[in-house]
């Protein structure tokens, strides 16, 4: 039943019900031009222009409020249907007050660690300024004592996912969007419930929205009679869920606080290439050992105890010791989150700030290629003053019309010297940048309007750890999989194509 009626409150059907809303209010205005239409139609369009006076003067970005505006003085019943349904990202006053109290809890646990940042910037100023906004603004650490993993691929990753929760002793965390029956679910909750036996603690986090349509039924009751504690974020509700449009797009798992795993990879079979949708899916992700672990740990925890209406002593998941054998020193890790709550978009100025600092090259891999002005005149000018960028996205898409949109950004990027590359061997859903041979960052965030604005993401920020280079292996590697987009290309689509693409502009915050 959630899942039927979550088809009549999902963004094509209420996109579909607007502009069927929309023409119907154009039809009677063209067939009866009485009075009380024209007053309504004055009404409408006076509320239209109040609602765009509200859209200028938010804190947001100028590219996504002019789409908003447009859209809303153009067609204004398709219009404040669409904002009050999708455009809105604040939660209510009491909800953001009891997220805001979560946070205050959390953030006395994350402590600088002076020494690492002094070290910083002795090696790299460069550097230690995009670190320090991290740490000032997103509010997580810079790390010493850590070493990394990059993997190239989700099968590679999930082997030692399994193994790492073999090896629990305290607790296990887990925090996905997607969660789908199936091979690596089942393989998951096979160890899980052998260590509730054995006395660890386990919690799951999920994204209600996110798994509407995956979940198997009866999920949370079959977890609770495992001995596994599960939450739900922002849980689907007929009308009321719509508007709320900030969802956990993160992808967390940390075991311990000794080792902790995050990247695009959701626990589905497609992300381990157990079930084929659109060729083979490519995702990355990448595994963190020893003291950077805690920012993993702490965002969990922060989300945990927001869900669950919860407090708790955050110190006693922090490790006793760290093994610094098996963790040696590897270069400076700093993994960051992102809300859509705090009006600072922590996930897109790490990335301009990485394209802005480029001296010799950025490689970049994204799923969806949806950017607004600032994104595109840093890439332009990375590429302007000599910076080989290079773009990797799909060959096959998940999603047509966000492929097409995607496309719609690769003629002026290309002109301005960008080289962008489509995965032929299926899809790619990784999301990673390297630069320079010194700077990497593997995580969740797309570059699209949902996961810079709207969404909680994650990421981590990497200098000089072995994950880099192996991030610039797999970026070269698959851009030798991959066939390069021409001018010729954009320049021959059809007239439809190009129409599509063009009012796919317009409504690029939508996708």
């Amino acid at each position: 039943m959630k899942r039927a009626v979550s088809v009549l409150f999902n963004r094509v059907f209420i996109i579909a019900l607007a502009l069927l809303m929309q023409f119907s209010w154009m039809f009677y205005l063209l067939y009866d031009f009485s009075i009380r239409f024209t007053f309504v139609d004055y009404a409408l369009r006076i509320l239209a222009v109040i609602v765009a006076l509200t859209v200028v003067n938010n804190w947001t970005n100028p590219y996504y409020k002019l789409a908003w505006t447009f859209i809303i003085l153009l067609v204004p019943v398709l219009g404040i249907v669409l904002y009050f349904t999708f455009g809105r990202s604040q939660l209510t006053k009491k909800t953001q007050a009891r997220m805001e109290a979560v946070h205050r809890e959390v953030m006395p646990c994350l402590r600088v660690d002076a020494a690492a940042v002094e070290e910083l910037s002795k090696a790299d100023p460069g550097v230690a300024r995009q670190s320090k906004y991290i740490s000032d603004w997103a509010l997580f650490p810079l790390y010493r004592n850590s070493k990394t993993k990059y993997y190239p691929c989700g099968e590679v990753m999930f082997v030692d996912m399994l193994g790492a929760m073999e090896r629990a002793e305290k607790f296990i965390f887990l925090e996905y969007f997607i969660v789908e029956g199936g091979q690596m679910l089942e393989a998951i909750l096979d160890v899980l419930g052998r260590k509730v036996k054995e006395g660890v603690c386990v919690r799951f986090i999920y994204d209600d929205v996110g798994s509407i349509k995956t979940l198997p039924p009866h999920f949370e009751e079959r977890l609770f009679r495992m001995g596994i504690d599960c939450a739900g974020f922002n849980p689907f509700r007929p009308i009321l869920s719509v508007i709320l449009n900030n969802r956990d797009h993160r992808k967390i798992l940390v075991v311990d606080g000794q080792v902790g795993f995050t990247g695009g990879i959701n626990i589905a079979d497609e992300y381990i290439n157990q079930k084929k949708r659109f060729g083979y899916w490519k995702d990355t992700g990448i595994e963190i050992k020893g003291e950077a672990v805690w920012s993993l740990t702490t965002m969990f925890l922060e989300m945990w105890n927001y869900i669950k209406r919860s407090s708790e002593d955050y110190f006693q998941y922090l490790p006793d010791i760290y093994n610094k054998k098996e963790n040696p020193e590897d270069g400076f890790v700093q993994p960051y989150g992102d809300s859509p709550l705090d009006h600072e978009n922590v996930g897109e100025n790490v990335y301009l700030n990485i394209i802005n600092h480029a001296k010799e090259y950025v490689y970049i891999f994204t799923p969806y290629l949806i950017v607004d002005n600032e994104m595109m005149v840093a890439l332009s000018n990375a590429a302007k003053c000599g910076v080989d960028v290079r773009i990797v996205t799909p060959d096959i898409p998940d999603k047509k019309l966000v492929f097409l949109l995607t496309q719609s950004y690769y003629e002026q990027l290309i002109q301005n010297g960008v080289k962008i590359y489509q995965y032929k061997p299926g899809f790619l859903h990784a999301k990673c940048f390297v630069c320079d041979d010194k700077v990497a960052t593997v995580g969740t965030v797309n570059l699209d309007y949902r996961s810079l604005y709207l969404h909680f993401e994650c990421g981590v920020f990497l200098y000089r750890s072995q994950a880099v280079m192996q991030v610039k292996r797999d970026a070269i590697e698959t851009i030798g999989q991959s066939r390069e987009m021409t001018l010729e290309f954009c320049r021959s689509r059809g007239i439809f194509i190009q129409a599509m693409q063009s009012v796919l502009r317009l409504f690029a915050p939508l996708m």
